[in-house]
C-alpha cells in the first residue's frame, strides 16, 4: 500500500513543478526524473542558475567598489606611476645599451609587469594589514614607500637591464665584455642610466608615502563610522 502511495505522491509533485496555474513549464523541466527520491536536474536547469551566479558577481562587484577599505583607486595610482618608471627604465636602458630593435616587446613588459607587481604586493604587505587592524600608521606609510621603491624602481630598472643587456648581446649593438670583468663592463656601460633612475627612486618613495597616509586615514575614518542597525 505504501509502495502504490509513493509513485502517486511523486507525480503530483512532478506536476506541481512541471505546471503553474496555467502555464506550462518547458520540455527540458518536464525530463526531470526521481532516482530514489531524489530529484534529477536536466540541463535546462542551467537556464536558471545563470541569472543566479551573474547576479552574485555583480553583488561581488559591487561590495568591492563600495568597500572604501580596499582603496582601489589609490592602488591603481600607484601602480600607474610604477609603470611610468617601468617605461624610463626601458627607455634608459635601451639607449645605454644602443639597442634599436624588439622596441614594442620590451615596452610592452616593463608597462604592464610593474602594474601587476604593485597591486599584488600592496594588497598583501598592506591592504589585508589594514583591514586586519594589526598595522600601525609608521608601519603602513613604510611599507608603501618600500613597495615604491621596490615595485617603482629596483624591479623595472633589473627587468630593463636583463631585456635590453640580452638584446645588446644578441644584436652586438655594444662592445662584448672582456673575460673576467663581466659585470663591471656591464655596470660601466649603464652607469648614467643607473644615475638617472634617481629621479624616478625619489618620487616612487613620495607616492609610497602618500598612498600609504591617505589609506590608513580612509581605514581608520571606516572604523569610527558607525555601524547601521539591521
Amino acid at each position: 500500500m505504501a509502495a502504490s502511495e509513493r509513485p502517486s505522491w511523486l507525480e503530483s509533485k512532478v506536476a506541481g513543478v512541471v505546471q503553474e496555474g496555467n502555464r506550462e513549464a518547458p520540455q527540458d523541466i518536464k525530463m526531470a526524473l526521481y532516482k530514489h527520491g531524489q530529484l534529477i536536474p536536466s540541463l535546462g536547469d542551467a537556464k536558471f542558475r545563470s541569472p543566479i551566479i551573474s547576479e552574485i558577481i555583480e553583488k561581488k562587484f559591487e561590495h568591492y567598489r563600495n568597500d572604501k577599505t580596499l582603496n582601489i583607486h589609490g592602488t591603481l595610482i600607484f601602480g600607474t606611476s610604477n609603470s611610468l618608471s617601468g617605461i624610463m627604465a626601458n627607455l634608459v636602458f635601451r639607449n645605454s645599451f644602443k639597442v634599436k630593435y624588439e622596441a614594442l616587446k620590451t615596452y610592452a613588459s616593463l608597462t604592464t609587469l610593474p602594474v601587476l607587481a604593485t597591486i599584488v604586493s600592496y594588497k598583501l604587505f598592506v591592504t589585508d594589514a589594514l583591514q586586519s587592524g594589526d598595522i600601525s600608521k609608521e608601519s603602513c606609510v613604510l611599507r608603501s614607500a618600500l613597495i615604491g621603491m621596490a615595485c617603482g624602481v629596483s624591479y623595472p630598472s633589473a627587468l630593463a637591464f636583463y631585456k635590453n643587456g640580452r638584446l645588446a648581446v644578441k644584436y652586438q649593438t655594444v662592445p662584448l665584455p672582456p673575460k673576467g670583468r663581466v659585470m663591471l663592463h656591464w655596470l660601466l656601460l649603464c652607469q648614467t642610466g643607473m644615475k638617472a633612475m634617481a629621479i624616478p627612486l625619489f618620487f616612487q618613495i613620495i607616492m609610497g608615502v602618500f598612498t600609504g597616509l591617505n589609506h590608513y586615514s580612509i581605514c581608520e575614518k571606516a572604523r569610527a563610522r558607525p555601524v547601521p542597525d539591521d
